[in-house]
């Protein structure tokens, strides 16, 4: 009898090979004469040549499968096991107005006009500026966005920043080191990857550096190649924190920059590196402005009336 082994990497077991390791147990039912014994993050196959490659095709069939959706059903499996299909089974959805499959299932779509078009305008410039109100997406999607195109191996790697400015608070009061004073003003791209990525894939990327989260200042000296670059809160940077920003980028890379020109936090005395951006490289060929408003917000329905309230109330 000869034994193959598989090792899972970066997979959560759980997901994988179901709850009482339900889907492993179907694909062991549909070949009797093998055996199929889950060790920790392994998988032993053990049975003649024939079976053991077509097992072996089936496994790899449903990690492709896991890889892409973050989950594996009973009805996957059986799929897979009918031969019904050769890639991986859809989940009911069109694949074309998916940007990425997160962890449990999550599927992040494009919701809105301008968000669909953000998306558009990433596949085809190097840098895209999305610029709107609070509540559009603009950040989730951005991040959506780079996080696609590392699982498609176009990118080696995602850079995120902020700047690193306080919203009515001042960051020497706040507790700890340099890096928890800055962490809560990056919870939200945290948040985002979250839903995106498996969380030992999330920890494993993070300690290796293939995503880095860190904040604007620690962008300058730096050569980022073959890299997605997420410039986000860029309303908080000035015109020459802007400049170095945008003279990071390397060959293969590509930048998405977020902001929201009506919440600047910067002194009254300091012009908004992001206004200011608009109109320096208007017209520039190779980038684009994607404006987001009102009609985009995927907030609760309230934020939308209290966004219109307040633009009101200003003009």
């Amino acid at each position: 009898m000869l034994e193959k082994i598989i090792t899972l990497e970066d997979v959560s077991m759980v997901d994988f090979l179901g709850i009482h390791n339900s889907n492993i147990k179907e694909v062991a039912a549909a070949f009797p004469e093998s055996k199929i014994i889950s060790r920790g993050n392994e998988i032993r196959i053990q049975g003649t040549a024939p079976e053991i490659i077509r097992i072996t095709d089936i496994m790899e069939s449903l990690l492709a499968h896991y890889q892409r959706y973050g989950k594996i059903t009973n009805d996957n499996v059986k799929g897979y096991l009918n031969g019904l299909v050769k890639g991986p089974v859809a989940n009911g959805e069109n694949d074309d107005d998916v940007i990425v499959y997160g962890n449990k299932g999550l599927v992040v779509k494009a919701k809105t006009k301008n968000q669909k078009l953000l998306v558009e305008q990433a596949e085809k410039f190097d840098l895209v500026f999305a610029v709107g109100p609070a509540g559009t997406g603009k950040t989730y999607t951005a991040v959506a966005i780079a996080v696609r195109a590392l699982k498609n191996k176009e990118v080696r790697k995602i850079i995120i920043t902020r700047p690193a400015v306080e919203a009515g608070e001042n960051l020497g009061f706040l507790p700890g080191d340099l890096k928890e004073k800055i962490d809560p003003y990056l919870r939200p791209i945290y948040d985002a990857l979250d839903d995106m990525i498996a969380p030992e894939k999330l920890k494993l990327y993070l300690e290796s550096r293939v995503i880095e989260i860190a904040p604007l200042a620690y962008m300058r000296g730096r050569t980022l190649n073959n890299a997605f670059i997420l410039l986000d809160e860029a309303q908080n940077t000035t015109p020459m924190q802007m400049k170095m920003f945008l003279t990071r980028m390397g060959p293969s890379s590509k930048a998405i920059i977020t902001g929201d020109k009506s919440q600047i936090d910067l002194p009254k005395n300091l012009r908004s590196g992001l206004i200011d951006s608009l109109h320096v490289l208007k017209g520039i060929k190779g980038i684009s402005f994607v404006e987001l408003d009102g009609s985009d917000v995927v907030r609760h329905r309230l934020v939308r009336d209290i966004l219109a309230a307040y633009e009101k109330s200003e003009q």
